[in-house]
Formats: C-alpha cells, structure tokens, sequence
C-alpha cells in the first residue's frame, strides 16, 4: 500500500512539474514581443526564441506584432474652407518600436490612431479650398503623417505613411467638376486643330515659296543659256568671215528684227550692197542685243 501511495504521489509530483514547466516556457516568434508582467508591475520584454519565465508569480500580456501594419479607416466628413462637405477615407501605415509603451502608454491604440487621423484630417483640409483639397494630396500627406507621428510617439508607434484614399465630393460638384473638365477636353481639341491647320498653311506657303524659287532659278538659267548661244553663234559668223551674199542677207533679217524689236539705236546704210557699211550695221546690232541679253541676265538674277 505504501508503494503504490509512493508511485501515484511520484507521478502527481511529475505532472505537476510537467505543467509547471509547460507554464513557464514561451516560444517568441520571428516578428513579434512578448511583455512580462511580476506581481502585476512590468518586469521585461521578451524577444524572439525561447525563453522562460516564473510561473504563478509571472504572466504575459497578448503577443504584439513588430511588422508595420495598415490601418484602413472609414470615410469622415470633412468641411472645406470654401465650405464644401466631402467624404474622405485615410489608410494609416504604422509600426510598433516599443511594446512597452503600446502596451501601457495608451488604451485602445488603434481607436485613438482613428482619432486622431479623423481630427487632424479636419484641421488641414478645414484651411484648404476645394481645389486645392484635390490637387494638393501629397501635401495634406505628409503633414497628417508628421503631426500623427509626433502625437503617436509616446505610445511607441512609428506612423511611416498616410495616404488620402478617396476623396468624394457632393453630387452637385462632381457633375459641375465633370462639365468642367470636358469643356477643358474640348479647348484642347481646338487648340490642336487650329495649330494643324497653321501648320499646315505654313508648310503650304513655304511650298509655294520654294517653287517660286526654283522656277525663278530654271529661267535664269534658261535666259543665260539663250544669250551664251546667241554669243557663240556671232562668234562663229565672225570667224568664219562670211562673203557678201550671206552678209545682206543677215542685214535684212537684222534689219527686220531692229524695225520689230526694242532697240534704241538702228542704223540704216546708204548702199546695201556695200558689204563694209553692212557689215558695221550687223557688228552694231549685235553689240544693240548683247547689252540686251545682259539687262535679261540681270532681272533673272
């Protein structure tokens, strides 16, 4: 009988032991804190791995995640300083760098981050206009993650980032905003179209500018090509010295064309048949056409 009593109170002692143990050991996981509390009164933070604490006389508060967390809150009312009544929704990005003062600096963290976001995003959109309000979220950010970081510091949390959501003006406004912005649509289309059109007008003229040119260049060039001939064919009925026949005859021809023509000067001899006078005559044409061709020459230049 004293044997068995001996081997139930070995095993009750063993249980027991084994609960105590079990009580007193505690697994940290990877990301997370552990706060011990002695007695009631805060005694440590526990880190990652395994640790052990005193059963009975210590116990440990809820586990506490260090990765940065989002908070998404639901839209508030916000009255602009042109007073416009919108609707807007915040997402918070916030962590935890104390346990300590999570846990016992404030109750309800996250109801007071609420807070605090909903009453700090009155206060900056309160001295805004409409317009402003939505061209300026980056501004409204970085103010309300700066004031919400100062405030939330003594409870050990870092605010790392605030974003405006949506922002959701009334009914009214959003039509008149929508009106608004295909009237801008439809300026720009006109801009656009009118600038083609200029565009292509210009892009006409120089065309028509630059065939100018060159029509004006081919009949230069057709005017010098003409007088270079007529040079060359003199120069040819010089050097061949042509007999008396062919000279009055080209002094009829030259005499027909100086009758026809422009000319400023015309000289008649006395005695066709007197092939020296002819002679001089059609040397006197020819000099009368060359200053011609060159005034030519000119305007084409």
């Amino acid at each position: 009988m004293n044997m068995e009593a001996l081997i139930i109170t070995i095993a009750v002692i063993g249980v027991a032991l084994c609960v105590i143990l079990a009580m007193s050991i505690r697994i940290v996981k990877q990301g997370t804190a552990l706060i011990v509390e002695r007695l009631g009164k805060y005694h440590r933070t526990l880190g990652t791995g395994l640790r052990f604490i005193f059963p009975f006389i210590d116990r440990t508060l809820p586990t506490i995640t260090l990765k940065e967390q989002v908070a998404d809150f639901k839209p508030q009312p916000v009255i602009t300083k042109d007073n416009v009544t919108m609707q807007i929704d915040s997402v918070v990005f916030f962590q935890i760098v104390d346990p300590k003062l999570y846990s016992y600096g404030i109750e309800r963290p996250m109801a007071a981050i609420e807070n605090l976001t909903a009453t700090t995003l009155r206060n900056i959109v309160g001295e805004l206009e409409l317009d402003e309000t939505l061209s300026s979220r980056d501004t409204v950010n970085t103010k309300m993650r700066e004031i919400i970081d100062t405030a939330t510091d003594p409870w050990g949390i870092k605010v790392t980032r605030v974003e405006l959501k949506n922002i959701l003006p009334p009914a009214a406004i959003q039509e008149s905003m929508e009106k608004q912005m295909r009237a801008e649509r439809e300026r720009r289309e006109n801009i656009l179209l009118a600038e083609g059109e200029k565009r292509s007008k210009i892009l006409v003229a120089e065309g028509e500018k630059e065939a100018a040119i060159l029509r004006a260049e081919a009949h230069k060039y057709e005017v010098l090509a003409e007088a270079e001939a007529q040079q060359q064919a003199i120069e040819k009925i010089i050097s061949a010295q042509p007999d008396a026949a062919y000279l009055t005859l080209q002094g009829y021809e030259a005499l027909k064309s100086l009758a026809n023509g422009a000319a400023t000067k015309i000289i008649v001899p006395n005695d066709l048949a007197n092939v020296a006078t002819l002679f001089t005559s059609i040397k006197e044409t020819m000099a009368t056409q060359t200053v011609e061709n060159e005034k030519k020459n000119s305007k084409a230049k």
